[in-house]
C-alpha cells in the first residue's frame, strides 16, 4: 500500500575520478535497434507445479505470452495480442496465465485471462475508462483473485472477489471515499485499508472479514508506514517504517496494542526497499536495500546457500531469484550488469542444477558497451548527492560532450544497472551522468523531504551542480552539455533551459511539465485523494501561486535559447499532451527551434517498438547536432 503515486525512473565526497580509458580504442558503432528492439524471450515465470515456464516473444512485433515444457525449447503462443507489448502477468493455478493490459497508453489496465488447453482469451474486467488492479493473485486458490477497481467512482478503488471461470464479479469492500490502498492476510482474507484524509494517513484493520475496520495507527503523509504482509500467523504485520527514525526500518507491529514490537532490519545509510519470505515454510527470507547496488540481508541459511551457489556458478553478473514453483524446488533466475541484460536460468533447487534459458539480448556484446560508476559531489548548500557517470568505451574522460540525465518520479532513485538509453547516448560518444537529486526516495525521510516545493530550485541546483562538479574534474566540455529527461525528468530539462539558459547547449523533453497549475488540474481521477499532499509537496495553486509561476517553465519561455526537442504521447493520463503542447507553441512564437514529435497511440512513454525506434533516432539526430560542434 504505497502512500503517494509516482510519475513516471557509501562513496567519499567529492571523489577526484581517475578514470583510464577500457581500451586503445572506442568502441564500434552499435545499430540503434540492437538497444531498443524486443528481445526474443524474456520475462520467464514457472507454473506452480513446476512443469511448465511461460515467456514473453515476439507476434507480429509485439510481445505476446508463450509456453513451454520445462526441458523442451519447443514454444506455444498463447496470445495474439497485436496494438501493445505484454509486459505484466502471472500464472493463476497450471492451467490459466493473468495479463493486464491498458489502450493505447491510457493506464486504464483491464485483467485478461487466458488459458493453456483452448488458448481462448478474455477480458475479465471489459468497464471503459475504468482501471484495475491485483489487490491479490490468490495463489493458493487457482480460480479467484481479489482486485480493485474504480467503476463506481473513478477516484477510488472498491475491493472485489473475481472468479476467473465465470468472470463473476462480487464486490467485498466498498470504499468510502478515503481507502487508498487494501491489504489481505496469507489465507487471503481483506484485513487492511489504508485511508488518506487530508495530510494523514491511517492504517484500519479487522480480525476477520465478518468485522469491522477499525484505526490502528495514524501518521503524517511525510512518513512512512507501508504494511508488506501479515506475520506467518496472521496476527501481527511486517512493516517499512521510519517512524521515529530517518531511514526506512523493517519492522514487526502489534495491531492489538498499537506498537512497533521488534525491529528486524535496519541500515543507517540507506532506506530498507523490501523484504522477502517463503510461502511453503512460512520464514523470512531476504531484506534488500540499495547502496549503490542493491544489496541483501539473509535471515534464512537455505535461501542463502541457493544464492551463494548460483552465484559461484555466474560469477561478474548481478543475480536475482524472480520466480519459483509452489514446492520451492525450481527458481527462475535472473542475471545481469551495467553493460548487460544478461540471461534467464532455471535453477534446480534438490539437484543442484543451472540451466540457461536464454540469453535476453544476444546480439551486444558487452565488452563493448561502457561501465557505469558510483560518484558523489557537494550541493551548493552541502549535501551529499549520490549518482552515476558513464564514460564512453575507449575515450579518454577530459573534455567530452556530457548529457545530463535526471530520472523521473521525482519520489524515486536512479540505481546501478542495464540502462538501454545511457548505453546506446555513450555508445554515440557522449558521457552520460545520473544523480539522485534531494527529493529522490532511498536516502532517508529528511533528504526526501528535502524536495518538498523546490522543484525548479534546489532540486534543480542540485542538478546544475552535478554539471559543475563534471566541469571542475575536467570531464565535461562546458560548451557541450545537453540534458534529457522523462517525466519529472522532462520537467528538469525545461526547468534547466528556463532558469539556467547558458548552462546546457540544447535539450530534450519527454513527457514533462511544463505548466504547473494545468498538471495539477489533469492529474488522472485516482491520484485525487493525494492532492492535498501534492499541494504540500510540489505547491497548492492558490496559497502558492508565485511559487508555481516561478518553477514553471511555461511562464518564463523568454529565457528559453537553446534548442529543444518535445516527445509526448498524446494518450498520457498522467502528464497531459496540452503540458508539450503550451511550451512547443510558446517557444515557436518566439522563433526558438523546436522538434515535436507525438505518438497518438502512446502515454507515458513510449512502449511500442516501432515508436521506440523513431524517439531514439530522432533524439540521435538532435543530439549530433548540437553536441557534437566544437
Amino acid at each position: 500500500m504505497r502512500k503517494y503515486p509516482f510519475l513516471i525512473k557509501a562513496l567519499p565526497l567529492l571523489i577526484i575520478i581517475t578514470l583510464t580509458s577500457c581500451g586503445s580504442r572506442s568502441a564500434k558503432l552499435i545499430p540503434l535497434r540492437d538497444f531498443f528492439r524486443n528481445p526474443d524471450q524474456a520475462v520467464f515465470r514457472i507454473s506452480p507445479d513446476g512443469k511448465h515456464l511461460a515467456l514473453l516473444k515476439p507476434y507480429q512485433n509485439r510481445m505476446n505470452l508463450f509456453v513451454r515444457l520445462i526441458g523442451s525449447t519447443e514454444t506455444a503462443r498463447v496470445t495474439s495480442v497485436t496494438d501493445r507489448d505484454l509486459s505484466h502477468y502471472f500464472w493463476k493455478g497450471n492451467k490459466h496465465l493473468i495479463y493486464l493490459k491498458d489502450n493505447k497508453g491510457d493506464e486504464n489496465y483491464h485483467i485478461f485471462v487466458t488459458g493453456l488447453d483452448n488458448r481462448a482469451t478474455k477480458d475479465l474486467t471489459p468497464f471503459p475508462g475504468v482501471r484495475a488492479m491485483i489487490i491479490d493473485d490468490l495463489p493458493d486458490l487457482d480460480r479467484y483473485l481479489i482486485i480493485g477497481l474504480n467503476q463506481r467512482q473513478r477516484e477510488v478503488f472498491d475491493a472485489y472477489r473475481l472468479d476467473i471461470l465465470s468472470g463473476k464479479l462480487e464486490m467485498i469492500a466498498r470504499n468510502p471515499g478515503s481507502i487508498i490502498g487494501w491489504g489481505t492476510d496469507h489465507s487471503g482474507k481483506l484485513r487492511l485499508a489504508m485511508t488518506t484524509e487530508g495530510l494523514r494517513h491511517r492504517i484500519l484493520f479487522r480480525r476477520s472479514e465478518k468485522e469491522t475496520f477499525y484505526p490502528i495507527i495514524s501518521f503524517d503523509f511525510r512518513d512512512d508506514f507501508d504494511s508488506l504482509f501479515f506475520t506467518f500467523d496472521n496476527k501481527q504485520l511486517y512493516v517499512l517504517s521510519n517512524l521515529g527514525r530517518d531511514k526506512d526500518a523493517i519492522v514487526r507491529f502489534d495491531p492489538e496494542s498499537r506498537k512497533e514490537v521488534e525491529v528486524l532490519f535496519e541500515r543507517p545509510d540507506v532506506d530498507i526497499d523490501g523484504l522477502s519470505y517463503s510461502r511453503k515454510r512460512k520464514v523470512l527470507l531476504t531484506a534488500f536495500y540499495t547502496t549503490w547496488k542493491l544489496e541483501r540481508h539473509f535471515f534464512d541459511r537455505e535461501i542463502e546457500k541457493y544464492f551463494n551457489f548460483v552465484k559461484s556458478r555466474l560469477p561478474g553478473c548481478e543475480v536475482r531469484f524472480v520466480d519459483n514453483d509452489k514446492r520451492e524446488e525450481h527458481f527462475i533466475i535472473r542475471t545481469f550488469s551495467d553493460r548487460s541484460l544478461g540471461s534467464a536460468y532455471l535453477f534446480d533447487a534438490i539437484d543442484q542444477k543451472l540451466t540457461k534459458l536464454a540469453d535476453i539480448s544476444p546480439w551486444l556484446d558487452q565488452d563493448q558497451l561502457s561501465e557505469v560508476k558510483p560518484i558523489s559531489y557537494l550541493s551548493r548548500d552541502g549535501l551529499k548527492i549520490n549518482g552515476y557517470l558513464t564514460i564512453p568505451k575507449g575515450k579518454n574522460p577530459r573534455q567530452l560532450p556530457i548529457i545530463i540525465l535526471p530520472h523521473g518520479g521525482p519520489w524515486a532513485r536512479d540505481e546501478w544497472g542495464y540502462d538501454p538509453e545511457v548505453q546506446f547516448l555513450a555508445n554515440r560518444g557522449y558521457a552520460i551522468l545520473q544523480m539522485n537529486f534531494r527529493g529522490s526516495t532511498g536516502y532517508g525521510k529528511k533528504f526526501e523531504q528535502a524536495g518538498n516545493k523546490e522543484w525548479g530550485k534546489k532540486m534543480q541546483d542540485d542538478i546544475s551542480d552535478g554539471v559543475a562538479w563534471l566541469i571542475k574534474q575536467g570531464i565535461s566540455d562546458p560548451r557541450r552539455i545537453g540534458i534529457y529527461g522523462a517525466s519529472y525528468g522532462g520537467y528538469a530539462v525545461l526547468a534547466g533551459l528556463a532558469f539556467t539558459p547558458d548552462l546546457y547547449a540544447c535539450g530534450v523533453d519527454y513527457v514533462g511539465i511544463s505548466n504547473m497549475f494545468t498538471f495539477l488540474k489533469t492529474i488522472p481521477p485516482y491520484w485525487k485523494p493525494d492532492l492535498l499532499m501534492m499541494y504540500e509537496r510540489v505547491g497548492d495553486p492558490v496559497k502558492d501561486q508565485k511559487l508555481l509561476e516561478a518553477v514553471s517553465p511555461v511562464f518564463h519561455v523568454d529565457s528559453i535559447k537553446a534548442p529543444l526537442m518535445v516527445v509526448q504521447g498524446a494518450k498520457d493520463p498522467r502528464v497531459n499532451i496540452n503540458e508539450s503542447n503550451q511550451i512547443v507553441t510558446a517557444l515557436r512564437k518566439r522563433g526558438v527551434e523546436v522538434e515535436y514529435l507525438v505518438k497518438e497511440n502512446e502515454g507515458h512513454g513510449f512502449q511500442n517498438e516501432e515508436n521506440r525506434f523513431a524517439v531514439y533516432s530522432a533524439m540521435e539526430k538532435f543530439f549530433a547536432k548540437y553536441l557534437n560542434r566544437k
